[in-house]
């Protein structure tokens, strides 16, 4: 009796240690029906993130959080389906009584985009390839990707996960420059190995062979474009990662 009560009082693992991945947009380019550009929200034990703001997302934020308990936003690129609803948080931020600005990490042509005058709630940091960042109970590891001009890669560690993002990328980047270890890779599986080379993206194949090669415990595949068959990218990227492979959603969520 007193053994069994020892056991059912053991305590249970710390969830305030997790990093915990939803999905608030996942289409690529463009919005479908429905749906929204990328944007995810990264809770790191304490600490709250925002990894891109494509279109849309800034609306499915609201029902998951208040958006003053996001610690800052990391936006990977310039290409408006990751960032534009920067202008609807600092908007929100002014009028919605956030008590200091919101930091935001991005390569410096996010920022020349945005225009810092007309969003005077957010604070800038520029990071570029092998930029490091402390945010709070994360760090952040920045890597250029195969994509147009600066595209960051980044990779967040804390409570002793790590979760990898490939951001934008074509075939001639590659994930094991974000290190070893990575318990979660989100990768962009934009279309079908039909479609490789007609834009700087990854097909499912493509995405499934790098998560492989780059030893990643986890791949979830995300941007794909809304005219691309899901099952077809999904089935592609399994056989060439080896094992099952979780596909992006909005409100879907991934616990570390």
């Amino acid at each position: 009796m007193g053994r069994a009560a020892a056991r059912s009082a053991a305590p249970a693992p710390d969830p305030g240690d997790e990093v915990v991945l939803t999905v608030l947009g996942c289409d690529g380019s463009w919005p479908g029906p429905g749906g929204a550009g990328s944007g995810y929200l990264v809770r790191v034990g304490g600490t709250i993130l925002l990894l891109d703001a494509g279109p849309g997302t800034f609306a499915v934020l609201q029902t998951l959080i208040e958006p003053s308990e996001v610690d800052a936003v990391v936006i990977s690129h310039h290409h408006t389906d990751h960032w534009t609803d920067l202008y609807a948080m600092e908007t929100q931020a002014r009028f919605g009584g956030r008590r200091s600005p919101l930091p935001v990490y991005a390569p410096a042509r996010v920022a020349e985009r945005a225009d810092p005058e007309r969003t005077p709630l957010l604070e800038w940091h520029e990071v570029t390839h092998g930029s490091r960042a402390g945010i709070g109970e994360a760090s952040c590891a920045f890597h250029r990707t195969d994509h147009a001009e600066e595209t960051l890669a980044v990779r967040i560690d804390g409570g002793g996960r790590a979760l990898g993002y490939s951001a934008d990328t074509g075939p001639e980047w590659f994930p094991e420059v974000l290190g070893s270890g990575l318990d979660l890779l989100l990768c962009e599986a934009t279309y079908t190995a039909e479609h490789e080379g007609t834009a700087r993206h990854l097909s499912g194949r493509q995405s499934g062979a790098a998560a492989r090669a780059a030893g990643a415990q986890r791949l979830v595949i995300t941007h794909r474009w809304p005219t691309v068959d899901a099952r077809a990218v999904a089935e592609e990227a399994e056989a060439a990662f080896g094992g099952p492979v979780e596909q992006a959603a909005i409100g879907k969520e991934f616990t570390l």
